[in-house]
């Protein structure tokens, strides 16, 4: 039995016993202490704990589930896998133990010709709590059971709690025999592995005060409403019915696996008499493709993407374990192109809607492995030379250590090839080589702090610093850029390509040192200064300016005309306006982070900024988006500080006195023992700061808040224009404004109620379109229905329908449908092609399913032609394609396909 039709017995088998189908929840769930929905009951936790009133009193699902915990261990044994399927059903308040029990012993033991999954029940083993006596009476006389197939165990086995206080309750597992080639007889007490437990009935009945551990807790009493939680997981209960060992051979695994051994010429389980226990690291690694696959695929689907953190760093490691796994296997073409659609084709069954979403599926998961097999084939190489290395050293001395990798090595990996640290280690474990990891560590902690001096050394032509000391030696430079924009200055150092020279020619690129500069020099956020130097022959561009040492201010310069010498007296001159709009943008970011704390409070603190002039930018911490009423109030006490013309006044002191005043310091930068202190308005801004400032906060004009964002876990950014940028964004924002409302000939403060109107009659009409097209669906079936020819026997109406999409042709197939009637087999077929992505959907009536007839069947095949796939129930299925000139292709290979 398949697995896509064990699950639809389950649902069907509940629904039948008034329980209410569930669908499952996305493996991304709204719980903030789970990355994925990692059991069946998650969605249900609402109602469990009382927090939400149950909908049913009897409900179903099949929940999709992620476990990764133990994601190193998978493929290393036949039990760990990442996704599977959990089959629940729950009674909130409605039946109890009886009602559970009868359950499950009838789906269980009903014949597979009755729908049920017939199971022998003198194989099945109940296990109840020791203390549990109804539970055990209602197996031993209400169903049958011998009582020496009935087993008590303890807390550590039967009794459910979630480890916290709340609701708890003894619990009865159904194991099956799986004979004794599995190993010893006596029950699930003596051998677990032939004894395999398929269901779990948990009967919430107590209200707990008190857990300490998971057999040792207190019962205050009994919950005042009694409930009913099972799961049978539906990758074992496939093994079982489809007479396979474990996961990996179930009909929705296998495949994959068998598609993976095919590609790298490897037979599953041939170093071994049992595939299934195998340790041999060929079977290893294909069972880590079969599950990582399939998980991928899952995981994607639900709308995660690779990413470094969190769900996203999840998903990047799986698709990476499985592409390496391939490599390992001796497969070095692209794989997931060839193991993704297998793994597709046997998921979508009961899941149709992967086949829809597969191309952005696709699309996502073979980009990260084109990104992931650059980084092994630079990588791997200096991996394995670096761990023979390590064993060679440690066999030198005579074997009394382990072989251990350097930190540098780890290092150089992540630094130079993106080889993630936890595969390293993985790596290296996998050749019994350890890993310094506190090596490692320590030298990511001295490339952060090596980042800001690369980027500065970038900045001022890849010069060696030897050259910069040199240049320093000479003297340090008179930094003037506080006090003036121009001043006249002695050329005492020339540098071209990293090299000291005597002169800079007409159209050439280089860096001038100057004894005396009033150029303020990038820092703090705050970018350099333009301007012009003069020369006693010509001009040069200043377009950066940088301090690649300390003391030493340098200018990147572009010689426009003449030349420069070393020796020469220059004059070198900020631009002005450059320089009022830079003023005004650092200040202003000084009052926006000022006002952001006053909005939000003290702990909204600035983790990093950028202004230039005309614009700021603010990045700060805080773990949640700011409201349009928000970012309006920071937005007015900004510009109320500005109207107030604050004073903006600087101080020196030492970094102790600076703390004791208040004045705030950028997290992760680092000062000297006399600092700059940058006050506006007194106590409301302090901050250590060596930028240029306005006199008074007037000065920084206009301030308009344009943007707000994520930029990272628990950081967000504000942008802002000020001064005339300011101006001229808004002045943008007012043409648009008037041009709107000259299109809609209203006022400017009438415009969002006529915007609103307008929106509100096109949603009536598209709600009238949608009215009159559904009249028109059911007038077009009605002559239709004359369309219907006889193909073996079964009456077949074949339609193309145009454009129309995926929603009104399956309306417009259950109403041919109902309106053909059972009295004879028939099979309803419409095509539509909206937009271009054609769409077939397939219905059956009971006398043709009777007969073998299968919506999913036919629908497998029409999708096929059109390019794409699809899937669904006996009674109604819906494929799609890329080819919407196959459609009457389709609709013909339904017609061959229900002839043959």
């Amino acid at each position: 039995m398949e697995t896509a039709e064990i699950r639809r017995r389950w649902l069907e088998y509940f629904e039948k016993n008034g329980h209410v189908v569930v669908p499952s929840a996305p493996l991304i769930y709204d719980d903030p202490n789970l990355l994925f929905v990692n059991a069946g009951m998650v969605p249900m936790k609402p109602y469990m704990l009382g927090q939400q009133t149950p909908p049913w009193q009897r409900a179903t699902s099949v929940q999709k589930c992620v476990r990764t915990g133990d994601i190193e261990e998978v493929g290393k044994t036949s039990r760990h896998g990442t996704f599977f399927q959990m089959n629940g059903n729950f009674s909130f308040g409605d039946y109890f133990k009886k009602g559970a029990i009868d359950l499950a012993w009838g789906l269980l033991t009903t014949p597979q010709s009755e729908g049920g999954y017939g199971i022998d029940g003198d194989i099945l083993w109940p296990t109840v709590f020791k203390d549990d006596d109804e539970a055990f009476a209602l197996w031993r006389d209400h169903i049958g059971i011998p009582e020496s197939r009935i087993t008590r165990r303890d807390e550590n086995d039967n009794y459910w709690h979630m480890g916290v206080p709340g609701p708890g309750g003894p619990s009865s597992e159904i194991f099956i025999d799986r004979g004794p080639d599995y190993g010893a007889e006596g029950g699930p007490s003596v051998d677990e592995d032939r004894y395999m437990e398929i269901w779990n009935l948990v009967f919430m009945q107590d209200e707990l005060s008190a857990v300490r551990s998971k057999p040792d807790f207190d019962i205050s009493g009994p919950l005042p409403t009694r409930n009913i939680d099972t799961g049978m997981g539906l990758e074992r209960i496939a093994s079982v019915l489809q007479g396979v060992d474990n996961l990996y051979e179930i009909d929705e695994v296998y495949p994959v696996l068998a598609k993976a051994a095919e590609m790298t010429g490897t037979k599953y389980g041939e170093h071994s008499g049992h595939a299934a226990t195998s340790s041999h690291p060929n079977d290893v690694h294909l069972r880590v493709v079969a599950d990582h696959v399939r998980s991928s695929l899952m995981l994607i689907g639900d709308g995660v993407t690779p990413g470094n953190e969190g769900r996203g760093y999840v998903l990047r490691r799986m698709l990476r374990r499985a592409v390496r796994a391939m490599r390992l296997l001796g497969y070095g073409d692209k794989a997931l192109p060839e193991l993704l659609p297998v793994s597709l084709e046997r998921m979508q069954a009961s899941y149709p809607e992967l086949a829809a979403d597969f191309p952005r599926i696709s699309q996502i998961a073979y980009a990260e492995e084109d990104a992931f097999r650059r980084t092994l084939d630079q990588g791997t190489t200096i991996l394995d030379t670096a761990v023979t290395k390590a064993k060679q050293s440690a066999a030198s001395l005579g074997g009394t250590s382990a072989p251990t990798l350097p930190g540098s090595q780890a290092f150089a990996l992540h630094d130079t090839y993106g080889f993630p640290i936890d595969l390293t280690l993985e790596m290296a474990a996998e050749q019994g080589v350890q890993v310094d990891q506190d090596g490692f560590r320590r030298l990511m902690t001295e490339q952060r702090q090596r980042a800001k001096a690369d980027a500065k050394a970038k900045k001022s032509g890849h010069a060696d610093t030897e050259v910069w000391k040199e240049l320093r030696a000479l003297g340090a430079t008179d930094w003037q850029a506080y006090q003036a924009l121009s001043t006249e200055a002695k050329v005492t150092g020339l540098v071209s390509d990293g090299a000291r020279v005597e002169g800079l020619g007409e159209g050439s690129t280089g860096q001038v040192v100057l004894d005396r500069t009033t150029f303020y020099a990038e820092s703090g956020g705050q970018i350099a200064d333009e301007g012009i130097i003069t020369t006693p022959t010509g001009q040069l561009r200043v377009r950066d300016v940088q301090r690649p040492v300390k003391g030493l201010v340098v200018h990147t310069v572009d010689v426009l005309s003449g030349e420069i010498t070393v020796g020469d007296g220059v004059q070198a001159q900020v631009d002005p306006d450059w320089r009022v709009a830079a003023c005004q943008a650092h200040s202003g970011t000084h009052v926006v982070h000022a006002a952001l704390r006053q909005v939000l409070g003290p702990s909204a603190l600035q983790s990093g900024s950028y202004n230039k002039p005309g614009y700021l930018r603010l990045d700060f911490a805080w773990n949640e988006g700011l409201s349009k009423a928000t970012r309006s109030e920071i937005e007015e006490v900004a510009n109320l500080a500005v109207r107030q013309d604050l004073a903006v006044s600087s101080q020196y002191m030492t970094l102790p006195e600076a703390r004791e005043w208040g004045a705030l310091a950028l997290f992760g930068e680092t000062y000297d023992e006399q600092v700059r202190v940058i006050e506006i308005g007194g106590p409301w801004s302090r901050e250590l700061c060596g930028g240029t400032h306005v006199a008074h906060s007037s000065q920084i004009g206009a301030l308009t808040l344009t943007g707000e964002s994520s930029v990272g876990s628990g950081v967000r950014r504000l942008e802002a224009f000020v001064g005339m940028d300011a101006l001229r964004y808004l002045a943008k924002e007012r043409a648009l404004v008037a041009e709107l409302s000259g299109l809609v000939k209203v006022q400017p403060d009438e415009l969002p109620d006529r915007i609103n109107e307008l929106l509100a009659r096109v949603k009536d009409a598209e709600r009238e379109i949608g009215r009159l097209k559904q009249q028109q669906l059911t007038a077009q079936a009605g002559e239709l229905l004359g369309k219907a020819t006889d193909v073996a026997g079964v009456r077949l109406l074949a339609h193309d329908a145009g454009d129309l999409g995926a929603d009104e042709v399956r309306s417009l197939v259950t109403d041919l449908r109902s309106r053909l009637g059972d009295g004879a087999p028939s099979v309803v077929a419409v095509t539509g092609a909206a937009k271009g992505r054609p769409v077939i959907v397939i219905a059956t009536n009971g006398p043709a399913r009777d007969r073998g007839v299968r919506a999913g069947d036919l629908v497998k095949v029409a999708a096929g032609v059109l390019g794409g796939g699809g899937g669904g129930k006996p009674d109604l299925a819906q494929g799609g394609g890329t080819d919407p000139s196959a459609v009457g292709a389709a609709l013909d290979a339904v017609e061959r396909t229900l002839a043959d």
